[in-house]
């Protein structure tokens, strides 16, 4: 269920706050250990970048996590930050 409130926290932060910082990793020494740019890295911790698919299993390899986690992160903020403003009724109220 999503919350009708909030914002669910984006994946980047999550990586950074989760996974990054209690590793004493840096942005540059994931992105190697992962084979991608850094700017990837970057991009996706400070929000301006989402996780693909192929982040996804990358990510979840490295971590020992599936890719599921992290597609379902991205999938919820996606989908809150989304959400239309106006609702649509139902077609059989319609019909």
């Amino acid at each position: 269920m999503l919350p009708e409130r909030r914002i669910p926290t984006h994946p980047g932060e999550i990586l950074q706050e989760e996974f990054i910082t209690p590793l004493n990793l840096t942005q540059v020494e994931l992105a190697n250990h992962l084979g991608v740019p850094v700017q990837r890295i970057n991009e996706l911790v400070r929000g301006k970048r989402g996780i693909t698919p192929q982040t996804a299993w990358l990510l979840s390899q490295a971590f020992d996590t599936t890719p599921e986690f992290w597609i379902n992160l991205q999938t919820s903020y996606d989908l809150a930050r989304n959400r239309p403003p106006k609702k649509v009724p139902k077609l059989s109220q319609v019909i």
